[in-house]
């Protein structure tokens, strides 16, 4: 409080002398930021705790919607990428002569950096213990990827899944938890990680699984 008046008086005082300059008899254009403001929240003026209150319930609502948006971008982000990778390590490349090869690796490569040029970023909070186990289970599924051998990896890939499924009862409720084959380095691993990093590892594995199961039946 100054001289008995709130805060949020000051603002709307400003705001209706255009801040204190360009005013022309109090009547100064709005800012781009207050029109795209008041078409978002309804006017800008504050007049009340409650109302207040109300914007920022809205504004915690775009936010959340907004990640939850960004997280979905990451998720596509990241299938791409693990496709990149898939490819770079395609039993198909081994059958082309070498000019061929290092075209479809340049463009391969061509790709990627593209891919590189996005940053999605959505912060998931994690102590160092976390952050290691999130490091090992990114480890193994890279090392499944770059294997040569899709039968392998698709058996692997699904004992990775069925890892994920162990927290989740709904998905194997009608099945014997120990007759589910799991890798247990894998599953100890993933124990490990934050709940939305579990979570994003178990889409990223059905994605990987899904592309394996195809090649798998192409050969």
């Amino acid at each position: 409080m100054s001289n008995g008046r709130s805060h949020f008086a000051m603002m709307n005082s400003y705001r209706g002398a255009g801040g204190g300059g360009g005013g022309g008899g109090g009547c100064a254009k709005r800012s781009r930021f207050d029109q795209q403001f008041d078409s978002e929240f309804g006017s800008s003026a504050v007049t009340s705790t409650s109302r207040f209150v109300d914007i920022l319930d809205q504004l915690d609502s775009k936010v959340e919607s907004l990640r939850k948006d960004a997280i979905v971008l990451r998720d596509k982000k990241d299938f791409l990428a693990m496709s990149v990778d898939l490819l770079k390590n395609n039993e198909y490349l081994t059958g082309l002569n070498e000019n061929e090869r290092e075209e479809i690796n340049c463009y391969v490569q061509r790709i990627s950096n593209r891919l590189g040029t996005v940053e999605l970023n959505v912060c998931t909070v994690r102590d160092p213990s976390q952050e290691d186990s999130l490091h090992s289970v990114n480890s193994l599924i890279d090392m499944l990827i770059s294997s040569a051998d899709p039968v392998v990896s698709r058996q692997k890939c699904q004992q990775f899944l069925n890892a994920c499924s162990t927290t989740d009862t709904s998905v194997y409720s009608e099945l014997d938890p120990s007759t589910i084959c799991t890798d247990k380095k894998f599953e100890s691993a993933l124990l490990g990680c934050t709940l939305d990093d579990q979570k994003t590892i178990k889409k990223r594995l059905q994605a990987l699984l899904g592309y394996l199961t195809q090649q798998t039946i192409v050969h």
